[in-house]
């Protein structure tokens, strides 16, 4: 053996070194090179024959692609500018006194369209266990109250109230919460025509969806309830500050309340009777004096409760104010329209709070959808099948210029209900 060879195997021992390479023999370089060409070309061949069978297998094999699933069938929404902004907030101290945390404010979503075409715009206020989100869009997907509204000019401005949702709920701060659960939401919202507890229930047909635990409406629509503040008391309390700042920081404004809110209304109203041109009361918190529609109910005083009126079709009672009953001098001038759905709960009582503010001399229209033709809505009526149809309704009220004149006598006779 040459030992130029053994030199150059022997100094190779760290497997491969430039030294062994060079002092190798030109006909085993050109053997080793032979292998590599071969090795490199049997790669290229398994590659073309992986990527080739996986392209084969694509092509004729299906495969669910979640990219491509079915999406719900929604309108494209009015474009529109969105931004937000907290108002209320207040430093409270934490238990060593060394820092503090923000409490009481109130996160407002500001939604303008692109041409603002109405003067005064519309605050919505949503109800009891709801958020902002209600009047975005549907359950099911469709545009909401606000695509609505925007398409017609507004500007909008819509609240989580304080203590719930975007509007945080601090705990040694707030007071207790509850939530409802979904029965609850069942027999009084969405599937009302099934546990018939009240005379219009069985009429309720325009939930998207059998409003049922497992439809996917009605589980969509769960998943956003959350917890509130377990005292109106205290909500009102809590909201009434907030909701008067919000008015002086953006000016005169027309409300829509839900339910809950429609507590809300009023004082708002009261205090700041220049900046509130309008009120779409939408099933407010009702009846007057006492707020009770299922048992058990609550003792009456009898020096708050003088008067009882029948209503002729239904025979249920509602308290009246003694004559002379005592005036809300403050709403006097400021048009009101209670919209009431056909089978919900406030088709028994809603006409009580209207009763309560006509004696009240409030300008008050009274709004029973199922009478003007809008049949089979719940107390979500503003996101059922026919909720744009409803929608149109204080559209209309709210873009009369003369319902906002100082000194107008009330709702003209020609409204639109």
């Amino acid at each position: 053996m040459d030992p130029s060879t053994v030199r150059a195997k022997s100094d190779d021992k760290g497997g491969g070194s430039l030294k062994g390479v060079l002092a190798m023999r030109p006909l085993e370089m050109l053997r080793n090179l032979k292998v590599s060409i071969y090795a490199m070309l049997a790669i290229l061949f398994l590659t073309y024959v992986v990527c080739f069978g996986i392209q084969t297998s694509a092509a004729t094999t299906p495969t669910k692609s979640y990219a491509t699933r079915e999406l719900p069938e929604v309108s494209q929404g009015m474009l529109h500018r969105r931004s937000y902004f907290y108002i209320g907030a207040t430093y409270v101290p934490i238990a060593n006194e060394t820092s503090a945390i923000s409490a009481g404010q109130m996160y407002v979503e500001r939604l303008t369209p692109l041409k603002v075409r109405q003067n005064i715009p519309i605050v919505i206020i949503h109800g009891r266990s709801m958020t902002g989100t209600n009047f975005l869009n549907t359950p099911n997907g469709r545009p909401g109250w606000a695509d609505y509204f925007l398409s017609q000019g507004y500007e909008l401005y819509i609240i989580d109230q304080p203590s719930r949702a975007r509007s945080p709920w601090q705990q040694g701060v707030d007071g207790p919460q509850t939530i409802f659960d979904a029965l609850r939401i069942e027999q009084r919202f969405t599937a009302t025509k099934r546990f018939n507890l009240w005379p219009n229930a069985g009429l309720h047909t325009q939930w998207p969806g059998n409003g049922s635990r497992g439809d996917e409406t009605f589980d969509s629509f769960y998943a956003s309830i959350v917890p509130a503040l377990t005292s109106n008391a205290e909500a009102s309390q809590k909201f009434i500050p907030v909701g008067l700042a919000l008015l002086d920081k953006i000016g005169p404004a027309i409300l829509i309340t839900h339910s809950q809110s429609g507590l809300y209304g009023w004082p708002l109203a009261d205090a700041r009777p220049q900046l509130v041109k309008a009120i779409v009361a939408l099933e407010p918190l009702g009846p007057p004096f006492i707020n009770a529609v299922f048992p058990p109910f609550e003792a009456r005083s009898p020096a708050d409760l003088q008067t009882v009126i029948t209503y002729s079709t239904t025979n249920f009672t509602c308290i009246q104010q003694a004559s002379p009953p005592r005036k809300l001098t403050n709403l006097s001038n400021i048009p009101v329209l209670v919209v009431t759905s056909e089978s919900g709960f406030h088709s028994v009582f809603d006409w009580c709070s209207v009763q309560f503010l006509k004696d009240a001399g409030v300008p008050v229209e009274h709004a029973e959808l199922g009478k003007v033709g809008i049949k089979g809505n719940g107390h979500m009526l503003f996101m059922e099948e026919n909720s744009l149809k409803i929608a149109e309704r204080p559209g209309a009220m709210s873009k009369d210029e003369s319902y906002y004149e100082e000194g107008h006598p009330g709702i003209s006779s020609s409204s639109s209900f």
